[in-house]
């Protein structure tokens, strides 16, 4: 049983395990595999569209039959090259397919064409933000493209599997890290950012619960000071969640058996969402099992540096130059501006807000994202919605907090009226204006009113005089519901401690 964690002070980057026995430390890796946004397949022509009927988008070349040959899909190559210039990799000029020799019921060939010794992209990294505000570097070991296998369906009978064909060949690009991550959280936290990415760049779309991207997680413990302990693999992870509660019980489990001198198994397991448990799957395979060899029906892929450079012009403003460009131009918490530069719709939202009006302000541009971050949020996560689905637009989101901004109405009737704008569909100002919304802004009309208040409650106000300070919230609330919220607070404050001084 793990007793605490640790975060070890003396060496970079290390967390602790410790036990009655003593330290232990994490090593983890992944295999991510990503699908390439692509119309047709890496080697076909077949259609790569989710949800098809079994079996339907499959061709000659997919269902491998005899004589057929595969033609390599140029867009997923670009959409390969994007990925690795995206990543920080290196883009090979000479990279080359392989056979992964072996037999399962999806796999028509009874081989994968992928690539091993020459993959298109060497190196790279990621750069993840900690909990106490510095960054870690999650290092790459290289980019692949190979074809996907197909599906096998063991729940439609008591005593068949059945086989769907409809994934076999599609494009998945294997994004391989270095052995650089230490915990379950730090993993998730680096495939989320992996993920951000990779929607930025439009070459995947990261939808975990489709399959289009999901991880191998190799886990090991050691000793610290000592060798690297022998890997498991936990295969084909398709959430945050289940990456997390894998990893966990992947060490838990090793520590257990180490503890209890027994021997971890260089194995492959899955995860069992069930009971939360992995289980052995088969023994994991080294290289030389699959008896890598040259694909004899694919000449090396030759890439040109114009080819590259031209697709390197057509790579948007990532996440982490957004996030740095939201807080240098607008002076957004880092918080924030992360929050919105991690999904690429939210921030094209944000954007389009600060495009909406001329020539915004650093205190517009903060109050735009506190509402679209706080109220707009809460709107969307009650109705299940993404930013993608709102009922309120950029624009009419920013107009709302223009109103604010300019005493047109308070915060407290922004929120009604963004409400009523959810509701409706109508723009912030058809709504202040239909309803008679509007701030109270005059200092007489407020005086007025603040008088009739103090009047009315002159012992109050003795109190208040006598020291009891708090009152004065007591008066701010009445002289608001006399003109039912709509007085401007700051003049209220102000005409409030200006009579209750004189009085």
């Amino acid at each position: 049983m793990i007793d605490t964690i640790n975060s070890c002070n003396n060496c970079d980057n290390s967390v602790y395990i410790e036990t009655s026995t003593g330290k232990w430390e994490v090593v983890i890796g992944l295999e991510v595999h990503a699908q390439v946004i692509s119309n047709s397949k890496l080697f076909s022509n077949a259609s790569t569209s989710f949800g098809a009927s079994p079996n339907t988008n499959v061709s000659f070349v997919d269902a491998a039959l005899p004589g057929v040959l595969p033609v390599i899909n140029s867009f997923c190559v670009d959409q390969a090259i994007k990925t690795g210039l995206g990543l920080n990799g290196h883009v090979n000029l000479v990279s080359r397919f392989d056979r992964k020799n072996y037999f399962y019921a999806d796999l028509p060939q009874g081989y994968q064409i992928s690539q091993y010794k020459y993959p298109i992209i060497s190196g790279g990294y990621i750069d993840i933000d900690k909990e106490d505000g510095s960054t870690r570097r999650i290092n790459l070991e290289r980019i692949h493209i190979e074809q996907d296998a197909g599906k096998s369906i063991h729940d439609q009978s008591p005593n068949k599997s059945f086989i769907d064909l409809n994934r076999s060949g599609v494009a998945l690009m294997e994004i391989v890290t270095k052995p650089d991550m230490r915990s379950a959280e730090e993993t998730s936290v680096f495939l989320q950012k992996l993920r951000s990415i990779l929607r930025y760049l439009g070459t995947c779309d990261g939808n975990m619960e489709e399959g289009s991207m999901r991880a191998d997680v190799n886990v090991s413990i050691h000793r610290p000071g000592t060798e690297y302990g022998t890997r498991a693999e936990v295969k084909n992870v398709n959430s945050f969640k289940f990456i997390t509660a894998a990893i966990n019980f992947e060490i838990q489990r090793q520590i257990a058996l180490l503890e209890s001198s027994g021997t971890v198994d260089q194995e492959t397991r899955l995860f069992d969402t069930g009971t939360g448990e992995t289980r052995t799957m088969r023994s994991k395979e080294d290289a030389q099992d699959y008896r890598y060899f040259p694909e004899p029906d694919l000449p090396p892929l030759v890439l040109s540096e114009e080819r590259i450079e031209a697709i390197r012009k057509t790579i948007p403003e990532l996440p982490d130059a957004k996030t740095a460009r939201l807080q240098r131009e607008f002076d957004l918490p880092h918080y924030d501006a992360t929050l919105i530069s991690a999904d690429r719709e939210t921030a094209d939202f944000y954007e389009r807000g600060l495009k909406a009006v001329n020539s915004p302000s650093k205190d517009f541009a903060k109050m735009l994202a506190n509402w679209m971050l706080g109220e707009l949020f809460s709107c969307l996560n009650k109705s299940g919605k993404h930013i993608t689905e709102s009922n309120v637009s950029a624009e009419n989101l920013a107009e709302l907090v223009n109103l604010i901004k300019i005493n047109v109405i308070s915060g407290k009737i922004a929120k009604e009226v963004l409400e009523l704008m959810w509701e409706s569909g109508n723009k912030a100002i058809e709504i202040v204006e239909e309803r008679g919304m509007k701030q109270i802004t005059s200092t007489e009309e407020i005086e007025k009113i603040a008088k009739v208040v103090l009047a009315e409650n002159e012992s109050k106000v003795s109190e208040y005089k006598s020291g009891k300070d708090k009152l004065f919230g007591f008066f701010v609330g009445q002289t608001m519901k006399r003109t039912e919220g709509k007085a401007n607070p700051q003049i209220l404050n102000e005409v409030l401690k200006k009579l209750l001084s004189e009085a």
